[in-house]
């Protein structure tokens, strides 16, 4: 096999999808897979794991101008931690990894890898607070998780470990801790919308679906291109349940002692996945330029009379974009020709690509290609820095523009059961229709199609009171928006 062929997407995007996906994954350097005998883990390989990096700086500095401070709890849980809290035990019972010997030693309680860590995190929040004046305390661990995944894995959308971030706070208050609840849906929201320039939805989690022990489980839903929905991030507010399990309390002005509020919040490298299958193609990867870990390439093209005049238009180049914080390359390979190096930066994604030949050194201009869609100009070097920083903005934008399409394309109604499965059958996309609230109903669906409510409207926002169930015809209580999801 040739070193084009290697290079090349043999698979179709919008016929064969999941292919497709692993494929780019692979071939751009994203990321392999786990040794034999250890399915649905995969390695993460530099150029992936930049781009957690970057959702992490990103999310990380907003979380610290909101008062979280990072922390760092333990990988294993004890037995009997974890089943302080019944419902977290029931939640994730048949997904827990457990740990029972140490060489040939068996431990005097099992310890649990963590599938959450609100377990081995709240009995030192209760430590930590002591006085109202404690509140409200916010917490949060960039770290991994283990959950046993018994459907089939798929490379960052669905893996047993997975990189992620958890954020744990308590309040003295209902209200405070729904605020913080909704603050940090908020960030996950800009982190998809302004960062990986994905719109999504947000919304609630169906009482069945919550996350266990929580009263209310926000979400941030992203449609992909073959009509699932992923759940991108989610943030609870655990009530006081987790408070009175743990005795995360505080004692108020007049020395009562009260049970806090508490949250939990979190998004994984599922992220990462989601960034992948929306924007990328049939030539490989797509990012936009800002989480691109490399924003620009150099591509000088030069025969053997023009080669130093060439390579040292395109070293100042480099230097002057460098000097304006343009993450950029100049690709001077003497081994490779100028076409096959436009086809693997276009496989590995990055956004630009700066062309440079005798007639742009001559010029002192240089010839500026979208990845999206190969659109070109040529822009003098006087100009250079706007020029390519207004590249990077029409790049972003067209990038958003057609996810936003994607997504506000396929949002449809269904009033009948009939219509509901229909309307996904055919177009996929999130169908928005009235429910009753009981899971039954939503089960008669997933039974059927395998589509599920993957969210309904926040508080005030629904738009089906007064009409009737479209499963069982029952009153509707709330609007239900049913996808097929990852």
């Amino acid at each position: 096999m040739t070193d084009e062929q290697e290079l090349g997407i043999t698979k179709s995007k919008s016929h064969e999808t999941g292919e497709w996906y692993a494929e780019v994954v692979q071939k751009a350097g994203l990321a392999d897979y786990g040794p034999d005998g250890m399915s649905g883990f995969i390695i993460t390989r530099p150029r992936a794991y930049a781009l957690w990096e970057a959702v992490q700086s990103y999310l990380d500095s907003r979380f610290k101008q909101t008062g979280v401070q990072n922390a760092y709890f333990p990988l294993f849980i004890p037995k009997s931690y974890l089943e302080r809290e019944k419902d977290i035990v029931e939640g994730f019972d048949p997904e827990v990894a457990w740990v029972d010997r140490a060489g040939r030693n068996e431990l005097e309680e099992p310890l649990a890898v963590r599938p959450t860590s609100e377990s081995i995190i709240a009995p030192y929040l209760a430590q930590w607070i002591r006085s109202y004046r404690d509140l409200p305390l916010r917490v949060n661990q960039w770290t991994s998780v283990v959950r046993w995944e018994a459907t089939e894995t798929k490379p960052f959308f669905r893996t047993k470990e997975f990189l992620w971030q958890e954020g744990h706070t308590a309040h003295r208050s209902r209200p405070s801790a729904r605020q913080e609840m909704m603050r940090r849906l908020d960030q996950y929201v800009d982190t998809y919308e302004d960062l990986l320039a994905i719109p999504v939805l947000r919304g609630a989690k169906p009482e069945h679906d919550k996350f266990p022990g929580a009263e209310t489980t926000t979400t941030v839903e992203a449609l992909m291109p073959d009509g699932k929905s992923v759940q991108g991030a989610t943030s609870h507010y655990l009530g006081t349940g987790f408070a009175e399990a743990f005795d995360i309390t505080y004692t108020d002005e007049n020395e009562i002692n009260q049970p806090t509020h508490t949250t939990s919040w979190g998004l994984s490298w599922r992220a990462l996945g989601a960034l992948i299958m929306t924007h990328s193609d049939e030539q490989g990867l797509v990012l936009p330029p800002t989480i691109a870990p490399t924003q620009a390439v150099i591509v000088p093209i030069w025969q053997s009379e023009t080669k130093a005049a060439v390579l040292e238009y395109a070293g100042e180049i480099e230097e002057t974009l460098a000097a304006a914080d343009v993450s950029v390359h100049l690709d001077d390979r003497d081994d490779r020709n100028p076409g096959f190096k436009y086809n693997e930066w276009e496989l590995k994604g990055i956004p630009l690509r700066i062309e440079i030949g005798p007639n742009e050194a001559g010029e002192k201009t240089v010839t500026l290609v979208h990845r999206p869609d190969g659109e070109s100009e040529t822009v003098s070097r006087e100009n250079l820095v706007s020029e390519v920083t207004t590249a990077f903005d029409r790049i972003y934008a067209k990038l958003y523009a057609a996810a936003e399409e994607t997504l506000n394309s396929n949002v449809r109604q269904a009033m009948s059961r009939n219509e509901l499965l229909g309307t996904i059958g055919r177009h996929g996309g999130y169908v928005q229709t009235p429910w009753c609230g009981e899971e039954a109903c939503e089960t008669a669906i997933k039974d059927e199609i395998a589509a599920e409510i993957v969210m309904v409207p926040l508080e005030g926002e629904g738009i089906h009171h007064g009409h009737s169930c479209a499963i069982c015809d029952n009153p509707a209580t709330e609007t239900a928006y049913f996808a097929k999801s990852y």
